[in-house]
């Protein structure tokens, strides 16, 4: 345990007693929402980023040391353990200088080394090594072992080289040497591949070279992509000639003609054939593993940016599935986001039947007074815009709508999810329902749909999907946790996120909820099936009831606190050193109820700025260079943002065009779903409907 906090101390920002208070903490089974909300004095303030982080190196590092009990017991058995090797590999830091240091033991299949030492060479491989005879000398030695499988002094000199070559791959020093040389100065090569077609969505990379140490995340995946599809090759290389100078003058202290020459010939067989391969391939890992790495970091800030749009209240919605032939669907909701009705309209073609559908909107206006409108942005979402926006003109109190993203529409509409939700409607009409609740309440709608289908960042499908499921799953809990969840109308989906509480205690609480009714107070989860003390004390502060018996069940303040909240309730500004003195409890935690009391229900979703609403659409042909719009972010990558500026494709405002100030990142700029008041139009290709923006200079 001292060494797993030394390491940890090493390789993380908290010290030992924090290290310790947190593995313990963990020991207990507690999550991370609840460590970084009600342990603070324990953690130092950590937050949950900060405790994710944690988590993981944790894992990392466990699995470091049993990797090296592992190696060692292996060694120890077979006979070849040392007290030098006792020390290597106790000073080793990284699982990577772990297998460094074993893989001259491991057990290797049938090598020409293998075979080499099967047929005695052994000891002529280390006279070469020497490099101490001419080669003469050397030959004359090599004879003696001409027996069995060696016919020949060449066949003997041949397996000597082998022996030497394997060795020299499988020295660790070597290998560390070359890998941080090919991560440094390496060069990432790429090239066209038999299979790559005319006008490939690759021809950028067709003819690319760049440095290993410089390759961006999104362009090594692309190039990964088209490697994968057999339309672009690549290859990772190094300024061998100048590799081998080095190698020369390191390995080689006798004259060239002397049988150095042969050893010389072996150690570049080595790296050739053995060495550089097999470190390519580890590059190529590390490239991969980086990269996916931030590609997911993207995915996770994007998501958070998404969950954490501000919900719509106050409103009746109306929900719009933009189509064609088939109609547009609708679908209206009250201000809680419940259903209330459907209907089929047919303004786009092939009907045009803009009359017919005005009549259905201004009936559906009139029943349920809808004061918004929610536009998915798939097919047809543009000519369902330039409808309304024509619709409006004829209104005295335009009808405001606003677009949203429907990626995932279709996934939920299908789900089992909306099945149980909606058993006895279309699935078309649950993708309207679906569209309209996401402007409601984006975070209790988009958690009913796998992060991955949301439409955020890129290359979703080319990174580790455990890893990229693993994240997600940690920003959706975070964030549900970090808002509270309402556990009188919360479904099954948002109600699993809350710490604690999986999939079936959430069913149990929501069938809980059918058979007794609401919730008064939170103590009454104690009575839910499967929801005992433990899942109790990790799920009650994040859980919130609207109107129950205490106010304090709308808060954050958990129940364990409830005791000096009371206290607090009667004197807001009581002394906090002589409650923490008091109940035992530190500053921190006073300071947090404080906050809570002073905003009961507090939603940190609303400080932000709201969705903005608009009655008008933009036509590309009136727009030209110089044109100001304003438009919506709606998605961000490594390289760029997308922004919806009222067009049927999104505008694009490139990294170099978001900052007077260089940025290194979009997300230093902007943030998903953030409205943008004034952009400017700086290219237009109207063939493709492709319009460049830029903030530079607004």
């Amino acid at each position: 345990m001292n060494e797993l906090v030394s390491l940890l101390s090493s390789k993380t920002s908290l010290n030992r007693k924090q290290i310790e208070n947190i593995l313990s903490l963990l020991e207990e089974g507690a999550t991370i929402p609840f460590i970084a909300r009600y342990r603070k004095e324990l953690t130092g303030g950590a937050d949950d980023e900060t405790l994710r982080t944690f988590a993981e190196q944790y894992e990392k590092t466990k699995n470091f040391l049993q990797r090296r009990e592992e190696i060692v017991a292996t060694l120890k058995e077979r006979g070849v353990w040392s007290a030098k090797l006792h020390e290597a590999l106790h000073q080793a830091m990284t699982l990577t200088q772990l297998e460094d240091l074993y893989r001259p033991y491991k057990e290797k299949k049938n090598t020409r080394a293998m075979k080499a030492i099967q047929n005695g060479l052994e000891p002529l491989a280390n006279l070469l090594q020497k490099g101490t005879l001419s080669k003469a000398a050397f030959e004359k030695e090599a004879q003696k072992y001409c027996k069995g499988a060696v016919k020949t002094v060449h066949e003997a000199i041949a397996g000597a080289q082998d022996i030497i070559a394997e060795r020299y791959s499988d020295d660790a020093k070597e290998r560390e040497i070359l890998r941080n040389l090919t991560l440094r100065h390496g060069t990432l090569e790429v090239k066209k591949a038999k299979g790559f077609k005319e006008n490939s969505v690759y021809k950028n990379y067709a003819e690319h070279s760049e440095k290993v140490a410089y390759v961006p995340s999104h362009r090594y995946l692309a190039i990964m992509r088209g490697v994968k599809e057999k339309e672009l090759s690549a290859k990772i290389t190094i300024d061998t000639e100048r590799y081998f100078e080095t190698l020369r003058r390191f390995h080689i202290k006798n004259h060239m003609q002397s049988s150095s020459e042969w050893y010389f010939d072996a150690l570049k067989d080595g790296f050739k054939r053995l060495l550089f391969p097999s470190i390519e391939r580890e590059v190529h890992h590390e490239l991969k593993e980086r990269s996916d790495r931030a590609a997911i970091s993207v995915f996770g800030k994007n998501l958070t940016q998404l969950l954490m749009t501000p919900p719509v209240t106050g409103k009746v919605l109306l929900g719009v599935d933009p189509a064609f032939r088939t109609g547009c669907k609708l679908a209206v909701i009250d201000e809680n986001a419940t259903y209330l009705d459907h209907a089929v309209i047919y303004p786009t073609a092939p009907h045009n039947d803009f009359e017919g559908a005005a009549k259905i909107i201004d009936k559906l206006v009139k029943k349920y007074d809808i004061s918004g409108v929610a536009i998915g942005n798939g097919t047809a979402s543009r000519e369902t815009q330039d409808f309304f926006a024509r619709y409006n003109k004829n209104r005295a109190q335009p009808l405001k709508y606003t677009v949203v993203s429907e990626a995932g529409a279709s996934v939920y509409s299908a789900s089992k999810v909306a099945a149980q939700e909606y058993p006895k409607l279309d699935v078309t009409i649950r993708g309207a329902i679906s569209i309209a609740q996401r402007l409601r309440d984006p975070m209790a709608a988009l958690v009913k749909i796998d992060p991955k289908s949301l439409g955020i960042g890129q290359y979703q499908h080319d990174v580790d999907q455990k890893l990229l499921e693993r994240k997600l799953h940690e920003c959706v809990e975070d964030l549900v946790n970090r808002v509270g969840v309402d556990v009188n109308s919360a479904s099954v989906s948002l109600l699993s996120y809350l710490a604690g509480i999986g999939q079936k205690v959430a069913e149990n609480i929501a069938a809980y909820r059918e058979v007794n009714g609401s919730f008064q107070s939170k103590s009454d989860l104690l009575k839910v099936k499967g929801l005992g003390q433990k899942a109790y004390e990790q799920c009650a502060g994040f859980v919130r009831i609207r109107e129950g018996k205490s106010i304090l069940d709308n808060t954050g303040v958990h129940p364990e606190s409830y005791k000096i909240a009371e206290v607090l309730l009667e004197n807001l500004d009581a002394d906090v050193s002589a409650l923490c003195e008091k109940f035992g409890v530190g500053a921190v935690t006073v300071k947090d109820i404080q906050k809570e009391l002073a905003k009961p229900g507090f939603d940190p979703r609303s400080e932000l700025p709201a969705i903005p609403f608009r009655d008008d659409v933009t036509d590309i042909d009136i727009l030209h260079e110089g044109s100001i719009v304003s438009g919506i972010v709606r998605n961000i990558a490594d390289f760029g943002a997308f922004v919806d500026i009222g067009l049927k494709n999104d505008g694009m405002i490139h990294i170099s065009k978001m900052s007077e100030k260089r940025i290194s990142h979009p997300l230093e700029a902007l943030s998903l779903n953030q409205y943008l008041p004034r952009i400017e139009v700086i290219g237009i290709d109207r063939e493709r409907g492709r319009v460049s923006l830029s903030l530079k200079g607004l």
